[in-house]
């Protein structure tokens, strides 16, 4: 009778979970939760898309270092590259300003324009590269600010319910500085991996612009210097030897 009985009560209901906190909060509190959701979910789209974005342009570099320099001209070694290819532009980019050099009618030295116009063509790449990452530092910046922004209308609320009830009791505080204190967890939760985000691909970024820089630089030499500087080519890689058939045994 006793184990019945038990088993009819029904557990306590939470009155203070997430969704709660935002119906007590009102429009300000679910204004504040979607903003942190928002930039949250921007924030993973850009991290995903460019680290897919990095990826490619990683594939091109090997790409290139495997096939680019075993061509004998830069048409050639640009035939080779992907159409789209970040490294396929820098060539392209050369060899369209090695041939407007001989339109120019003010005297301007080759190396000088053909490297002015190399450095553009890297520019050009390291700002598309860098897109989206602005907005990664600014969730960063500002999230916490918004949540702290919630967290103040959630003490806010709680002293004014103090001031009507007349006392301090937890029935009268719980759910605002309930709500306070939640405001604060996501402000912090959506701006640490943003900042995360910003550092790594930021990083990655650096790496890119430094092959970048340094195959610019290669091809500035090859032009330079009509084919007779441009480094060397990996090695192909061995084939296995086939086996030899084993001789015939001997009687």
């Amino acid at each position: 009778m006793l184990i019945e009985i038990l088993a009819a009560v029904e557990p306590p209901q939470n009155a203070f979970g997430l969704m709660e906190a935002l119906e007590q909060g009102g429009a300000i509190a679910w204004a504040t939760f979607l903003i942190l959701v928002a930039m949250s979910i921007s924030s993973f789209y850009i991290l995903f898309s460019k680290l897919f974005e990095q990826n490619k342009v990683m594939k091109q570099g090997k790409a290139m270092r495997a096939t680019f320099w075993r061509a004998g001209s830069l048409r050639e070694g640009a035939s080779k590259l992907e159409k789209n290819s970040a490294y396929r532009q820098i060539v392209d980019d050369g060899i369209r300003a090695d041939d407007d050099h001989a339109k120019l009618t003010d005297p301007v030295e080759a190396h000088d324009w053909l490297h002015g116009s190399l450095a553009r063509s890297e520019d050009l790449i390291n700002s598309k590269l860098a897109t989206g990452l602005p907005w990664l530092a600014t969730v960063g910046a500002t999230s916490p600010f918004i949540g702290l922004f919630g967290t103040v209308i959630g003490i806010y609320r709680a002293l004014i319910k103090i001031g009507i009830a007349g006392q301090a009791s937890i029935d009268a505080v719980a759910g605002p500085v309930g709500e306070a204190l939640i405001m604060t967890a996501l402000g912090l939760a959506v701006a640490v991996p943003a900042v995360l985000a910003y550092n790594w691909l930021q990083g990655r970024n650096k790496k890119i612009a430094e092959d970048l820089s340094s195959f610019s630089n290669d091809v500035l030499g090859y032009m330079a210097s009509d084919g007779g500087v441009k480094p060397a080519a990996p090695a192909a890689a061995a084939k296995p030897a086939a086996a030899k058939p084993a001789a015939p045994a001997k009687k």
